[in-house]
């Protein structure tokens, strides 16, 4: 296992090469685009790639002992040139990561916590049986981005750079064994607000017979293929009405998991915050953590436990829980409005927006992401 001094010296030895893009979007296109960017619709100038190969020396019980990562560079974005028997077509042999970039007044730009998306990037990657990328060589790659296609970074309000890394299996091989060849990109999207337009509260639909992970599965991997479980739900939840699904877990009465890409918490009449405990099934979410911090940072009791459905519809009903809310990288902090269990329905209750413990954490994370909170955790990561 490598060390720190280790890790730092193949971040510092591999030196990005440098390929423009021949003909990039005009100003005046991209200022069209950064009007109006949406989410995930438009891409920049520019994208990441490094190389994975295993050593041929490595042991069959350690296959990523051995390996290493070569050929950075930063290049025009396009489409990929991989064989048609390449790993990850036919075995999903790929992970990836979700962050964003925010301009701040002074021009320069950050982003939010990556080093915990480093680490989760790998764990990931273990769990996949994929190469673990060295945390300094992850924060370099998105610096490298950032830095070539600077001017892509929106400065309107809600506005940033979602920035996609991630890792595939490349290698021409259909046995079923850890792919000896991988590839890591990181791409960039402008961003506009993920629900578009003014915060309302998302309906959600509550999948009863399609599950998103399994118990010893990968539903602590930011995986693909547990969003790909997730689309058919997804679509019964549109076709119903909602913007979101909710998964449950059916071997402990119904317990609340996360929606499709979000993670869920309550507010509880007693000023305690809860939200569903990691049992392996659930993603950990960068933006879970920072809610769980800021409201320990405010003096609330956090508590990760199991929460049932049924405890959801009664603590509605009863005056118990007072907020519901979900939240992710992307829509960072939304509430949940109205949850559609079949042919039955019941609304979370309606919040005062000026003590909405919610909405106060929500407004004190954009603040900290885009340079006008304290940041007294060291959360922020200058890119350019």
């Amino acid at each position: 296992m490598k060390g720190p001094d280790q890790k730092e010296d193949v971040a510092v030895s591999l030196e990005f090469a440098r390929h423009p893009h021949p003909s990039p979007a005009s100003a005046e296109r991209r200022r069209e685009i950064l009007a109006d960017p949406g989410f995930g619709n438009h891409f920049t100038d520019h994208m990441v790639s490094i190389d994975w190969t295993r050593d041929t020396g490595d042991s069959p019980a350690a296959p990523h002992s051995g390996g290493r990562w070569h050929d950075a560079r930063i290049e025009p974005y396009g489409p990929l040139n991989l064989s048609p028997a390449a790993a990850v077509f036919h075995y999903a042999q790929e992970i990836f990561e979700g962050l964003k970039a925010y301009r701040h007044d002074d021009g320069s730009v950050w982003t939010f916590r990556p080093q915990a998306n480093a680490a989760r990037l790998n764990r990931s990657a273990r769990r996949l049986a994929l190469p673990e990328l060295p945390e300094e060589l992850f924060l370099e790659s998105l610096t490298r981005l950032v830095s070539a296609d600077e001017a892509w970074v929106p400065d309107g309000d809600g506005q940033s750079l979602y920035l996609r890394p991630f890792m595939i299996a490349t290698e021409e091989f259909l046995g079923v064994r850890p792919a000896r060849e991988v590839g890591y990109k990181v791409i960039a999207s402008p961003a506009g607000n993920y629900f578009g337009g003014k915060l309302k509260p998302v309906s959600i639909w509550v999948s009863r017979e399609l599950a998103r992970a399994g118990h010893g599965g990968t539903g602590a991997a930011k995986f693909g293929g547990n969003y790909a479980a997730s689309l058919a739900a997804q679509l019964e939840a549109s076709a119903h009405g909602c913007d979101q699904v909710l998964f449950l877990d059916p071997t402990r009465e119904n317990a609340v998991e996360e929606l499709g890409g979000m993670n869920v918490f309550f507010v509880l009449a007693d000023g305690s915050l809860v939200t569903p405990a990691l049992t392996g099934t659930i993603l950990e979410g960068v933006t879970r953590s920072s809610v769980i911090q800021l409201g320990r940072d405010r003096g609330l009791e956090v508590v990760e436990r199991t929460v049932t459905l049924d405890e959801w519809r009664e603590g509605v009903a009863n005056g118990q829980i007072t907020e519901v809310f979900a939240c992710g990288t992307a829509a960072v902090i939304t509430p949940i409005g109205t949850l559609v269990d079949g042919e039955d329905s019941f609304a979370s209750p309606e919040t005062d927006p000026a003590t909405s413990v919610a909405l106060d954490i929500r407004r004190e994370l954009l603040a900290l992401q885009t340079g006008h909170g304290d940041d007294r955790h060291g959360w922020l990561y200058r890119l350019a």
